[in-house]
């Protein structure tokens, strides 16, 4: 492979895209969150609005409707601001050791990442962990050998996902312009919005991330119909929300990456691959 010319950095999400085969770990954190307030929460209410900051996450949990019965039969009253702020409060007690013991490097990530530098790419990342709450699994991952050039939480930039601020501050960090020279690569609807808000190009996880909610072990216990059936699912809904492409995890987008060169080459822009596939 040659060295990347136009393509300069890559955006990498945390959980789903790096660590947490399934982003299991913040179901369980807001799964048990609700739960001591006698509100059962489903995997799919969880998994919905996942990406966004937690803060943010927790208020669009308790506006869906299926969810406010719940909390309204529990409670005898309607989820209010106040809500919002004790739960998100309680979330940041309770997950230090849950998001901790499961934040397992995704296989692949950290050969993947290494062939990028070397050939001339920069790491950077956002996620929707505040800085406290990234910090034990950031710690992890860089022992066991992922360490991203530059890693920016929501709460350093006044807002979270769709908003393009983690990454425009990850391109400061990194002394990397334009935008388009950038793909932000994560499994998560709000990591495409994010991206193609920022201007950049756009890559969408299937396998490892949280539009199919499963851990390596249990993924592998699927045959293979049920398996591709979940994966052509989940790259629909990404390519939705307007990915310039899908790919299972993090290994599988080299070529992606090497496409998007040949693109920016002939001048093309993030955004457009998408909407032809979708016209």
């Amino acid at each position: 492979m040659k060295p990347f010319a136009r393509l300069r950095a890559v955006m990498l999400d945390w959980a789903g895209t790096a660590v947490d085969h399934g982003s299991i770990a913040p179901v369980i954190v807001l799964q048990e969150l609700f739960a001591r307030h006698r509100v059962e929460l489903t995997s799919e209410e969880a998994r919905r609005d996942m990406g966004l900051l937690k803060r943010d996450h927790i208020r669009a949990i308790l506006a869906l409707p299926s969810v406010a019965d719940k909390w309204r039969s529990a409670a005898g009253r309607n989820p209010a601001t106040e809500d919002v702020d004790s739960l998100y409060a309680q979330f940041g007690l309770l997950q230090p050791a849950i998001l901790s013991s499961n934040s397992e490097l995704i296989d692949g990530v950290v050969e993947a990442t290494g062939t990028w530098r070397t050939l001339g790419l920069r790491i950077g990342s956002t996620t929707g962990y505040t800085r406290e709450m990234l910090k034990p699994i950031a710690e992890e991952a860089a022992a066991r050998g992922y360490a991203p050039d530059a890693s920016v939480c929501p709460d350093e930039v006044g807002a979270g996902r769709p908003a393009p601020w983690m990454l425009y501050r990850n391109m400061q960090l990194l002394d990397i312009y334009p935008p388009s020279a950038c793909v932000k690569i994560g499994d998560t609807v709000s990591d495409i919005e994010e991206g193609r808000n920022a201007g950049m190009w756009t890559i969408g996880l299937t396998r490892t991330g949280n539009l199919i909610g499963l851990d390596a072990a249990a993924w592998a216990q699927l045959d293979t119909t049920s398996q591709q059936a979940s994966l052509d699912r989940a790259a629909q809904q990404l390519l939705q929300a307007g990915a310039d492409y899908v790919a299972e995890d993090l290994p599988a987008c080299t070529h992606l990456l090497e496409q998007i060169e040949g693109r920016l080459i002939n001048q093309d822009a993030p955004g457009r691959m998408a909407q032809l596939e979708l016209s």
